[in-house]
């Protein structure tokens, strides 16, 4: 039985014969797929080209006729189609941003968007939590922006916004150790939930590049891919540990994650289906988490900032500063530890406290 093609996928044959997929959401302009002949639908390759043509800005302006020159549903209409929002994000921030900017629309589209003050914008965030406030300024920064360009507005109404502070949480938890040793204990090789693992330990991405990952992204024993939400080329060895673990699977798709159904993992469930895994092994860590736990150990094994940069396709050098940083903390605490370890011996006798000497710690006896 044929699978059926992913949703808003219709194929036909051309004139030469040839078999075109093309894209049409209602509402949206026909996207042809760009992929080479004999690319099958649910392939890693064919599902790049499927995110790019849903995010290639086609929807058509509808209602753009109705819709009143000025208004925040006009800078909208004008926004989503700009090549800063369909060239510029990455698909998975346009479809965040477009969610965040919808809800501005359903309440204030037909408002004057040359009339937007930074007081009606502090009202708005003012109930917001300090995390969708900063979410929020992100999609409105874009926006605005443009809408200044085009010279629908001259004021940013964005300036001067206060926003409540952040609690410091420290972000998403970084596995140690002992959790991952408990997890290959729950986990054993040779099933998808160690694997899971080991690909994004060893490799140190994101679950979203990890669901893409397959045996035509291995070169001359290198791993080479782009990182989906920034495009940055990396092109990194395989590790001994990894080379082990794909060793126990077959490699029967084009991805070496797949659900039950044999269909590639979407980031979000795979990372839902892991953390499932990681519940059964009861430790608290998820698929972030991992990720940050591979760039404290390439930090204590003396990577430098370029390094890391190169490894985990970061674009820039605070982000590998900040695990370098970890790294040395832990450096230092652990040499503080082994001086004092050297120093302190056996307690000594207690001293008189009219005794003039002070008391001097040694290795030896007293």
């Amino acid at each position: 039985m044929k699978r059926k093609n992913p949703p808003h996928v219709h194929e036909f044959k051309s004139r030469h014969g040839k078999i075109v997929f093309y894209y049409r959401r209602p509402g949206q302009k026909k996207v042809r797929l760009k992929i080479d002949e004999g690319v099958l639908p649910w392939s890693p390759a064919f599902m790049e080209a499927y995110e790019q043509a849903k995010g290639s800005g086609a929807q058509l302006a509808l209602g753009a006729g109705r819709t009143i020159p000025g208004t925040v549903n006009a800078g909208l209409v004008s926004y989503y189609q700009s090549v800063a929002f369909t060239k510029g994000l990455a698909t998975t921030t346009q479809k965040n941003r477009r969610a965040i900017l919808e809800n501005f629309r359903k309440d204030h589209g037909d408002k004057p968007i040359a009339l937007m003050r930074a007081q009606h914008m502090q009202a708005i965030i003012s109930d917001k939590t300090p995390a969708a406030q900063r979410n929020w300024i992100k999609a409105m920064r874009g926006f605005i922006d443009h809408c200044m360009a085009v010279g629908m507005i001259k004021t940013d109404p964005l300036v001067g916004l206060k926003l409540a502070k952040m609690k410091k949480s420290g972000g998403f938890h970084t596995w140690t150790e002992d959790e991952i040793t408990k997890y290959r204990e729950r986990h054993k090789s040779g099933t998808k939930a160690r694997l899971a693992l080991e690909l994004i330990l060893q490799t140190g991405h994101a679950r979203a590049d990890a669901v893409r990952m397959g045996r035509q992204h291995i070169k001359s024993g290198k791993l080479s891919m782009r990182r989906q939400k920034t495009g940055v080329q990396f092109d990194i060895p395989l590790l001994p540990d990894l080379v082990a673990e794909l060793a126990h699977h077959k490699a029967e798709q084009l991805c070496y994650l797949t659900t039950d159904y044999g269909k590639p993992f979407t980031a979000a469930g795979f990372g839902n289906w892991f953390a499932d895994r990681c519940r059964e092994a009861k430790v608290p860590g998820r698929a972030h988490g991992l990720r940050k736990a591979a760039a404290v150990q390439h930090a204590l094994n003396g990577a430098t900032a370029p390094e890391l940069m190169a490894w985990f396709g970061w674009k820039t050098i605070g982000e590998a500063q900040r695990y370098i940083e970890e790294a040395n903390r832990i450096r230092l605490a652990e040499s503080a530890g082994a001086k004092m370890r050297t120093t302190i011996g056996p307690p000594s006798n207690p001293v008189s406290q009219n005794a003039a000497q002070p008391i001097v710690i040694t290795g030896g006896e007293k």
